[in-house]
């Protein structure tokens, strides 16, 4: 019985120093892991016998000191807490020289029209670079501080470098006072899965935008072509900034949609990327034009959205969901007061001439003839309706869509202004060159279409009639400068706006720092 005890006891002691030295030795193994990984690639021997406790000692310190200098701070941070401060990037993209392939995609940032400086392109290179010199790195004290730094560098850089390309380097909302357009930003789970790719190269060539338009300006861009009429320094900014846009991550759809390009004054009606309908339009008055052609630095003067001209049409999506044919046209107060009450001041029989209605507190006041227009604050006290009709502002069609800005798409008596080659000349809302046949493009041939017609025939006894489009239509108010036509030739535009100058400045910005 006692033999059988000590047996069983020497036994169980046996198996612990057994189990114990393979324990120390698969610690050990584990400690010495990113010693392995990055002595191997790069054969310097001062990072063999690297501990990943002491690695992860240097990386937090690290990342605790470089927190003003991270694009996603929090991300990064809240994702080396979790791992508990693992050089999770070092180990599975050191391999193979794939975070040396980084500092190539990093360089070649102006391939897209950014600063590489945007990504501290220059700061990991040379990290890389003396990861892989021999001579560099002196101690373990000194290999680990060094791959720490190239780690959080490498964090810092990848998700900056994929989110700039993937979703735009700037968000149109942070800089834009005018811009209504859902696009879509980097979300943590899109940044999280930066550290876990199976190759990153691979991933690096795939977010490449594959754009036609995209890619005819990139290769103007690194072409050093020269615009009609700018410089080259002018004709490269504008390539640059147009190119942010076309990154901006906006729902198109595969239906039926209608495009407004403000500064193209056109409107063109899209499905499966071939334009239906083309047609002139003319879209709200803008800044000083001598003053934007020329792409210089935008003064911000602390303000973080640029501040523009108040009839400007803004940038917007929405869905065109009815008409209003023979519209009453409700006059903004903007307007009542700046100019329906100086033109009544001038002239006693302004608004009856122009078939315009003044309300009072909801009431119609019948002689408005009486008014006082001499106090200025006339616009702020009545309302101003326009009656159907043929001088009726709005023509004989809108097309309503649900926005922040009181704008839609209309027809205009003022068939000459589609003469003219710069026609920003409205108050925010966009003037129709084919209203009907816009209206034929989203009813359909039909009764909803054909009353239509008959209605916008009338020549007297008009009124007002809403009528519900079937299906609701996308409409996207744009705002591009440059582009490439079918034939793949490029397009340039005037930033009749000054839209361009506002983003080439915070792109400038980014760069700096």
């Amino acid at each position: 019985m006692k033999k059988r005890l000590l047996s069983g006891l020497n036994l169980f002691i046996t198996t612990g120093i057994i189990c114990s030295f393979f324990l120390f030795q698969s610690c050990k193994k584990n400690r010495s892991d990113i010693g392995e990984i990055v002595f191997k690639e790069t054969k310097n021997k001062v990072f063999k016998d690297i501990p990943d406790e002491k690695m992860a000692t240097f990386l937090k310190k690290v990342l605790n000191a470089k927190q003003e200098q991270l694009r996603n701070p929090k991300l990064i941070t809240s994702f080396y807490e979790q791992n508990g401060y693992e050089p999770v990037l070092i180990k599975r993209y050191l391999p193979d020289g794939q975070l040396k392939g980084l500092t190539n995609y990093l360089a070649k940032a102006g391939n897209h029209g950014l600063a590489a400086s945007m990504f501290d392109a220059k700061l990991f290179s040379s990290l890389i670079n003396r990861v892989y010199d021999k001579s560099k790195v002196a101690d373990i004290e000194d290999a680990c501080q060094t791959l720490a730094e190239m780690e959080i560098a490498a964090a810092n850089s990848l998700t900056s470098y994929s989110n700039a390309i993937v979703f735009g380097a700037i968000s149109p909302k942070r800089i834009y006072a005018n811009y209504y357009t859902q696009t879509s930003r980097p979300q943590d789970n899109d940044m999280l899965k930066l550290f876990e790719l199976d190759n990153l190269s691979e991933y690096l060539d795939s977010i490449q935008p594959k754009d036609k338009s995209y890619l005819a300006l990139q290769k103007a861009l690194n072409e050093g072509v020269i615009a009609p009429g700018m410089s080259k320094e002018e004709t490269s900014r504008q390539l640059a900034v147009n190119m942010e846009r076309m990154r901006w991550k906006v729902e198109k759809g595969e239906g039926k949609s209608v495009w407004v390009n403000i500064p193209d004054y056109r409107l063109d009606v899209m499905e499966k990327g071939t334009s239906l309908l083309n047609m002139k339009v003319c879209v709200g008055e803008g800044r000083d034009l001598k003053k934007t052609v020329d792409l210089k630095e935008y003064d911000e003067q602390d303000l973080k959205k640029d501040r523009p001209f108040s009839r400007e049409t803004p940038q917007l999506s929405s869905m065109i969901y009815s008409v209003q044919v023979n519209p009453v046209w409700n006059i903004p107060e903007s307007i009542a007061t700046k100019e329906i009450s100086r033109h009544a001041s001038a002239d006693r029989y302004y608004l009856s001439n122009n078939n315009i209605d003044v309300y009072e507190n909801g009431k119609l006041i019948k002689d408005s003839e009486t008014i006082d227009w001499s106090n200025g604050s006339a616009g702020g006290k009545y309302t101003f309706k326009q009656r159907p009709g043929e001088e009726n502002s709005l023509g004989k069609i809108k097309f309503l869509f649900k926005n922040q800005s009181s704008v839609y798409l209309h027809d205009t008596p003022a068939k000459a202004a589609f003469d003219k080659s710069d026609r920003a000349l409205s108050h925010g809302c966009i003037r129709l060159e084919k209203p009907l046949e816009l209206a034929q493009q989203l009813f359909g041939e039909g009764e909803k279409f054909q009353l239509i017609k008959k209605e916008m025939a009338l020549t007297a006894n008009q009124k007002a009639k809403d009528i519900a489009l079937p299906v609701k239509i996308p409409v996207h108010l744009t705002y591009f400068t440059c582009w490439a036509d079918e034939l793949g030739g490029l397009q340039f535009r005037k930033d009749i706006y000054g839209l361009d100058v506002v983003l080439y400045s915070y792109l400038m910005k980014l760069g700096q720092g």
